[in-house]
C-alpha cells in the first residue's frame, strides 16, 4: 500500500485537475494521486496511443473523466469553474519532435496557446491555489555543448516542438508576473514549471521514442532502426519527473511565494548516455541477441533534433530537497519489467503499482526528503 502521507499528506482529499492525464506521463501521475487519496479530475483528448496506458490502468471509472481539448478554453474555464480544484497539473502537450516538423501549427497551438488557455482558466478559478506546468528539457536553446543547462539559461528551440515549449516558459512568467504577483496580498496561488529529462518507463506507446520503438522490435523480433545513435540524453525513469512535480506542488501550496519559479528535474550526470547506450542495455536487460540499425546515414531526409542535452537540477537538490531514486540499471529494469509483464499478460494495475511502491520504498532507503 503506497503511504498517503509522503509528501506531507497534501494531496490526500485535494481536488486535483490534470490536463494530458490520458497520455503517457498523465496516466503515471493520476494513478499516484489516487494512490495518495486525491480526487482527480482528468480532462485530456481521446486516448494517444494504442495500447494505452490509461486504459490498461483502467482510470476512466475512479476519476472525474472530461474528453477535452485545451485549444477549447471556452470548455477548460467550464470544466475547471465546475470542479473547483485546489491544485492544477498541466500536461497536455503535442509531445514530439518529429511530429512538430509535419504539424507545426498545431503544435503551437496546443503547447503555446494551449498554455494561456490552462493559465486564464487557473485565473479565473477561485479555488486554485498552485498550477505546474510541464514544458520540456528541450526548451532551452540548445548550443550542443557538454555543460548542463540551467533555469536561467535562455530559452529556444530550433524544431517547432522545442521553440513551442520554450514559448510556453515565456507564457508563465508573464501571467506569474502580470496576474499570480504575490507581492499583491489578494493573490494567493503559486505557478511553477517543471522542465524534466528524457522520461523513460513502462506503458508508452508513442511513435518516435526509442523506448516504443525498442519494445516493438524486441516484441516482432526485427531489427530495430535508431535515428540518432549517438545522441546524448538525460535518461530519467516517469516516475524521477512524477516525484518531481508533486513535491514542487507540495511546495506551492505550502508556500506560493518561494517557489513560483521554474525548476530542472533531470538524473545525475551519469546517466546521461547516448541512445546506443539505452538500446544496448535494454537489449541486454530484456536477455536477447537483438539487432539494431544505424539509420543516421542512411536517410536525406532526416529533420533536424538536437544531438547533446544534459540538465542541471542542484536548484531542486539545494532549494526542494529533490533527488533522482534510481541508478540508470535501475531506470531500465524497471521499464523492461513493465513491458515483458505486460506480454506475459499480468495485472498491470497492480504491477504498476507495485513500481510506485518500490519507488517510494527506494527514496526512503535514500533518505529523499518527500517519502518521510
Amino acid at each position: 500500500m503506497i503511504s498517503e502521507k509522503i509528501f506531507n499528506n497534501i494531496f490526500k482529499n485535494k481536488k486535483v485537475f490534470v490536463t494530458g492525464h490520458t497520455g503517457f506521463q498523465g496516466s503515471w501521475l493520476t494513478l499516484w494521486l489516487k494512490s495518495l487519496g486525491s480526487e482527480v479530475i482528468g480532462y485530456s483528448l481521446n486516448l494517444p496511443s494504442t495500447p494505452s496506458l490509461f486504459k490498461i490502468l483502467n482510470l476512466e471509472n475512479e476519476i472525474t473523466h472530461i474528453v477535452g481539448d485545451v485549444k477549447d478554453d471556452l470548455l477548460l474555464k467550464k470544466s475547471m469553474k465546475k470542479y473547483k480544484p485546489d491544485i492544477v497539473f498541466h500536461l497536455a502537450a503535442q509531445p514530439l519532435v518529429r511530429t512538430s516538423y509535419q504539424k507545426p501549427v498545431e503544435t503551437f497551438q496546443v503547447n503555446a496557446m494551449g498554455t494561456v488557455n490552462v493559465l486564464e482558466s487557473i485565473r479565473n478559478t477561485p479555488s486554485v491555489r498552485a498550477g505546474v506546468i510541464i514544458t520540456s528539457d528541450k526548451c532551452y536553446e540548445n548550443k550542443e555543448s557538454s555543460i548542463p543547462y540551467k533555469e536561467n539559461d535562455p530559452l529556444g528551440g530550433h524544431d517547432p516542438y522545442s521553440a513551442s515549449k520554450g514559448v510556453a516558459e515565456i507564457i508563465t512568467s508573464s501571467y506569474n508576473r502580470s496576474f499570480f504577483d504575490l507581492k499583491n496580498k489578494k493573490v494567493n496561488v503559486g505557478i511553477a514549471t517543471v522542465r524534466a529529462g528524457n522520461v523513460i518507463g513502462g506503458g508508452d506507446w508513442a511513435k518516435d521514442r526509442i523506448i516504443p520503438d525498442c519494445m516493438r522490435s524486441l516484441y516482432s523480433k526485427k531489427s530495430l532502426k535508431i535515428r540518432n545513435p549517438n545522441s546524448i540524453r538525460p535518461w530519467q525513469h516517469v516516475l524521477e519527473s512524477i516525484s518531481g512535480m508533486l513535491l514542487l506542488g507540495q511546495k506551492l501550496l505550502d508556500k506560493p511565494q518561494k517557489y513560483n519559479q521554474a525548476w530542472n528535474f533531470g538524473p545525475n550526470n551519469s546517466v546521461n548516455l547516448n541512445v546506443k547506450d539505452i538500446v544496448k542495455r535494454t537489449i541486454k536487460e530484456w536477455g536477447t541477441t537483438a539487432k539494431w540499425e544505424d539509420m543516421s546515414k542512411k536517410s536525406q531526409n532526416l529533420v533536424h533534433e538536437a544531438n547533446h542535452l544534459k540538465l542541471d537540477s542542484s536548484k531542486a537538490s539545494t532549494l526542494l530537497g529533490w533527488q533522482p531514486v534510481y541508478s540508470i540499471d535501475e531506470v531500465i529494469k524497471e521499464t523492461t519489467s513493465w513491458y515483458w509483464n505486460y506480454l506475459q499478460k499480468k495485472d498491470m494495475r497492480e504491477f504498476t503499482k507495485c513500481q510506485i511502491e518500490r519507488y517510494v520504498k527506494t527514496a526512503k532507503n535514500n533518505k529523499i526528503s518527500w517519502s518521510k
